[in-house]
């Protein structure tokens, strides 16, 4: 299985290399003249990107105008558009929509139907074919990581050498004069390089291995982590209606996933409050309607509530028995608002007869001000209520800010987060002495980082990275018995991902 794996990452970095490939081959012939498009009469131009973390940057430009088509007239740099070929430079700007309407910019994808910011960066390779345009993003850290430096008498932590990684690949064109075809499939290696109990994250929860819950540890995600198809159809420039399903999939709760936020880019853990915010990234059956009027979103999703299992490499049972809804608004190019409510069924195998109430709220921010040199931000706040037996239990919050200053090879980054943990979530045996009588724990962490891109070859980047977290738990069980008073954890990695997309005019 390691054999055929290993196989597996090498005919897709070489297919994804070869995209790119062919893409450079087709740019060598110059690009013709052509008039100004006549946007009354055109179909509106579409995009071939959909990925969060990985987004077209527009450094030296002005934030899009996402009241009107994207402007013509635009270039990529080291993607020409004479690539486009026979299409000629204008009519390639139809393939450089958003992946769920034609009159949307294509910075604003994320994850699943999520919203970015107009201003996002993209790390990606891109090429054409035909009426197509395919898009590979990705990102493989291999690093050492250390939780709960110099930890003693038992205290929970520990390190391991591993490499988290995932890699997409998307495909869209449009269908007639008013429809806009897309299809995605997202798999990682984790199973492989993280093993079936994941990588160790102080003060993590979430799923479960070999009949137990996961605790101080991240999970790891699925092989295929995501197969979904979306058409959508433009009723106007202001009115789209889109249908989305997949197996996996990711239904319309939260906002962008930590994996495809750019603000998170350079941090390879997940978040703590990933099972309050964003766990429903992989869901094995979803099916999603949305209504886009301007710059307002609303969502519907009916999908499994259950969380995939431990069997990485499979596909679990679809059961569309959870419901949640979404509204998204961006204002400006520089922001982008989303408030969501769910009702998931049955998240954990372990406990079959506890449902989930899932509230989210997030505001994520992007700005540019030259090549390679921007700020992201994102502000998450999400509430859990356990529901069991017709009682609803206490709500656990969690709350996260994090910021990316990216200044051209250096960046520099930060994580905030406050989450609330309750004695199951943490696996702590029942307290029977007052002291240690504690139900739900708060708990606070502080990431630090800094990274440094030390080599780019074949429109890639190799970067070099290091961070440090400081937790400080709340609870005298916390900090005497199992963690310390102040824990601290370290990591150093590199990180191998598709170089930053430019356009200039």
């Amino acid at each position: 299985m390691r054999t055929f794996l290993l196989h597996t990452l090498g005919l897709s970095l070489f297919a994804l290399q070869t995209g790119y490939a062919q893409h450079q081959h087709h740019t060598t012939a110059p690009a013709p003249t052509t008039a100004p498009v006549d946007t009354t009469r055109r179909a509106a131009p579409m995009d071939h990107s959909q990925h969060a973390g990985h987004n077209m940057a527009m450094p030296g430009m002005a934030p899009t105008d996402t009241t009107r088509r994207p402007m013509p007239g635009m270039q990529h740099a080291g993607h020409d558009m004479s690539s486009m070929g026979q299409m000629g430079a204008m009519e390639g700007m139809e393939h450089m929509s958003h992946a769920y309407s034609r009159n949307l910019p294509m910075n604003r994808n994320g994850s699943g139907t999520a919203w970015n910011p107009d201003n996002t960066p993209m790390y990606m390779w891109m090429s054409h074919h035909g009426k197509w345009m395919v898009m590979n993003h990705g990102a493989l850290y291999l690093r050492y990581t250390n939780q709960n430096i110099g930890r003693d008498n038992g205290r929970r932590g520990g390190s391991t050498v591993d490499a988290p990684n995932w890699f997409m690949t998307m495909a869209q064109r449009p269908i007639g004069e008013k429809g806009l075809l897309n299809l995605t499939a997202m798999f990682s290696l984790d199973p492989l390089t993280e093993g079936g109990n994941g990588y160790p994250l102080l003060f993590q929860s979430g799923e479960a291995y070999k009949g137990r819950p996961l605790v101080d540890r991240q999970h790891p995600h699925d092989l295929i982590s995501s197969l979904s198809i979306g058409y959508t159809h433009a009723f106007s420039q202001d009115v789209d209606l889109t249908a989305y399903v997949g197996y996996p999939g990711e239904p319309a709760i939260g906002p962008v996933a930590f994996m495809h936020r750019i603000s998170a880019m350079p941090n390879p853990d997940a978040a703590l409050g990933h099972h309050w915010q964003d766990a429903t990234h992989i869901t094995f059956g979803v099916a999603t309607l949305g209504l886009r009027y301007k710059q307002f979103k609303l969502e519907g999703s009916n999908f499994t509530g259950r969380e995939p299992d431990e069997h990485r490499y499979g596909f679990d049972k679809p059961r569309a028995d959870s419901w949640a809804g979404r509204l998204s608004w961006n204002p400006t190019g520089a922001l982008a608002l989303q408030v969501s409510r769910a009702f998931i069924k049955s998240p954990e195998e372990l406990h079959a007869d506890e449902d989930v109430k899932r509230t989210t709220a997030s505001v994520i921010q992007s700005s540019q001000w030259g090549e390679g040199r921007y700020i992201t931000s994102a502000l998450v706040w999400g509430m859990n209520q356990h529901v069991e037996g017709g009682r609803t239990d206490e709500a656990a919050h969690s709350v996260l800010a994090e910021t990316n200053v990216q200044l051209g090879k250096p960046a520099v980054y930060g994580r905030y987060e406050f989450v609330q943990k309750s004695n199951e979530e943490l696996q702590l045996p029942p307290q029977d002495f007052p002291p240690y009588n504690q139900s739900v724990y708060n708990i606070h962490a502080l990431t630090l980082g800094a990274n440094y891109r030390i080599a780019q070859l074949a429109k890639t980047d190799l970067t070099l990275g290091a961070q440090a977290t400081v937790y400080r738990p709340e609870g005298s069980l916390l900090r005497d018995v199992y963690y310390g008073s102040t824990p601290v954890s370290a990591q150093v990695y590199l990180r191998l991902n598709p170089s930053l997309m430019k356009m200039g005019r």
